[in-house]
């Protein structure tokens, strides 16, 4: 049977394959990829294999995103038996990916929005929402509504709801404080008239997308 096959660089900028022992996933958009290695043996020949090519163009991995983790169905209990804790996360493509079990048991990857995503988009959001404070309330509802949906329909994945929760949360409670500091006194906005207002513009989130192997196999029906 052949060998599953590992992609990297020749000098001549074209794709060249080299055999692994053990069986090889690519997970690729733009210039990021992840690699799962069953054999850690391979996967530390072709982290080597990378920067030696990458060296040749003078250039790097990046510094920060580039690491060799365990991670996968039998990792936690690896590292169980040699006494160390969870195994490492990983971000790709603004989730963080976590090595868990299902309520059954089983393996499964969990998916998290970034922290550090989040936490810039929140900012970004608050900064625009500054300077949109005297704007017309309708004009502000559609665009948190435009940016709102835009952000949940690419974040929501299963496992997913409690981050999809704290974004509405938390555009909730910026967009209310950013209406009570226009107030007139005596005319201030309470949490019972924002209310209706934010259930306007800003729906309770709901996962959107299937779970992977779900949507694999009507991807690839038998």
């Amino acid at each position: 049977m052949t060998r599953p096959l590992i992609p990297a660089f020749t000098e001549e900028g074209l794709l060249y394959q080299r055999q692994a022992k053990g069986e090889v996933i690519v997970v690729r958009y733009a210039d990021d990829f992840v690699i799962g290695f069953r054999e850690e043996a391979d996967a530390r020949r072709c982290l080597a294999d990378l920067r030696e090519r990458f060296a040749k163009f003078g250039l790097e991995l990046h510094p920060e995103k580039t690491r060799l983790i365990e991670f996968g169905r039998y990792a936690e209990e690896r590292r169980a038996k040699r006494g160390e804790g969870p195994p490492e996360t990983f971000d790709f493509l603004g989730f963080t990916h976590i090595s868990g079990k299902t309520r059954k048991g089983d393996f499964t990857i969990h998916r998290r929005s970034s922290r550090k995503k989040f936490q810039a988009k929140l900012l970004a959001i608050k900064t625009e929402l500054s300077r949109r404070s005297h704007h017309d309330l309708t004009q502000v509802g559609q665009w948190l509504r435009s940016v709102f949906q835009g952000w949940v329909q690419y974040h929501a994945v299963p496992g997913n709801s409690a981050r999809l929760q704290q974004f509405q949360d938390a555009i909730q409670a910026m967009w209310l404080r950013a209406l009570r500091r226009r107030s007139q006194r005596g005319r201030r906005m309470n949490w019972s008239k924002f209310s209706k207002i934010a259930n306007r513009w800003l729906p309770t989130p709901r996962i959107l997308h299937p779970y992977p192997d779900v949507r694999f196999a009507s991807q690839h029906p038998r």
